[in-house]
Parts: C-alpha cells; structure tokens; sequence
C-alpha cells in the first residue's frame, strides 16, 4: 500500500483525489495538509511513501521547499501536481528534486500510472510534456533563453508578479519582507533588460511561463 501525503490548498481537489483513491487497494491518501509549512511538520512526524505536491500554495516557497525535501528526505519520491503546463518549471522542479511532474487535466490512468512509478523511484512526466521537452531537445540551437538563468527565487517572483499578484501578496506568501520582493522585482528588470510590471508580464506569457 502506497501511503500518499497530498499537499494542496484546495480543499475540493483533495476531498476528489481522496475519494476516487478510497476504491484503490494498492494506495491511499493517508494525510492531507494545505502549505509548505504543514509539510514539512507532517514529514518530520512520520514517514511517507510518496509526496504529491502542489505547486501553488502558500507558505514556504514550493522550489526551495522541493530542494529542502529532497536534501532531508532524499528517499522521499515526490510527484509534482499542477495546473501549469510550463516545460521551464518542470525542469526547475525535477532539477531540485521531484521525481514525477504531471498536470491536473491529465487523465486518471495517467495520474495513478504516474503515482506508481513514481513511488518505486522512477521518474514519470505528463505524456504532452514530455513530448515538448523531447522537441525542444532537438530544436534547440543553443541559445538559452534569459529566464533559464534566473534563481528559483527570482523564476518564483517573476511568475507571480506576471499572475497579477501585488508585491505585499508576494511577500506575505514567501514569508519575505516587502523591500526584498522590490528587489528580487529590480534584478527581474535588470537581468531581462525589462522596465516595468507590463514588461515582466508580456515577457512571461511570451515564453508560456504563465497562462
């Protein structure tokens, strides 16, 4: 029995995925927590097969928390769930240390295809993407986009900022202060030769970063 921690904020889709995996006799969710913060607690109390993650909560920054996991938990599989369909950020989050990246339009098949392999140390991505992440391997002619060089905070800001979110959201979902999000906004600028909000947001819908 694969005993899954689900970490999403949204308190329908969990109630959902708890239902259709309370007919499975192979998994099972076994714990539910809405933020960063309560994963970390659930995971320091007992231990998990398997970590389905979120990317949208709040609390802890979900990259950075990724990477915490997976430097303290390196056993731990964690498969990412999302509604973004973005190839930058399932490449920054299987870099910090997922294990599997899926989409939530993806069929059930896929979803408890992707929870198994995944909970037996295989890496699993959404079928599309990974057909995107295979055409843009041999497409690429070696230019690298200026996103790809930015930190997972600075990818993390850009996002949000480009989502519509105001810097006092921002700083109280990242647990930051107000004039550290002005500047993470500043280097944004600088490094993408942009000049303001407007600029940070056509950059980012451009590229697909953001819906």
């Amino acid at each position: 029995m694969i005993r899954i921690l689900l970490a999403d904020d949204h308190s329908i889709f969990r109630e959902g995925l708890k239902r259709i995996l309370a007919e499975r006799q192979d998994m099972v969710i076994a714990g539910e927590v809405e933020n960063g913060d309560e994963v970390v607690i659930r995971l320091q109390a007992e231990p998990w097969d398997l970590l389905l993650l979120d990317v949208s909560m709040p609390g802890k920054n979900t990259l950075e928390l990724v990477t915490l996991i997976h430097q303290q938990w390196p056993a731990l599989p964690i498969l990412i769930l999302t509604m973004h369909r973005d190839r930058e950020l399932a490449i920054r989050f299987i870099r910090a240390g997922a294990r599997g990246f899926l989409t939530k339009d993806c069929g059930l098949e896929q979803l408890l295809h992707g929870i198994g392999r995944v909970a037996m140390g295989n890496r699993y991505i959404d079928e599309e993407m990974a057909d995107d992440l295979m055409e843009h391997i041999a497409n690429n002619n070696g230019d690298t986009p200026p996103h790809s060089l930015l930190s997972n905070r600075e990818f993390t800001v850009l996002c949000r900022i480009a989502s519509g979110q105001t810097v006092t959201r921002i700083a109280a979902d990242l647990s930051l202060s107000i004039s550290a999000i002005s500047s993470y906004r500043n280097r944004l600028l600088t490094k993408l030769g942009l000049e303001n909000n407007a600029q940070l947001t056509h950059y980012a819908l451009k590229n697909n970063l953001v819906k």
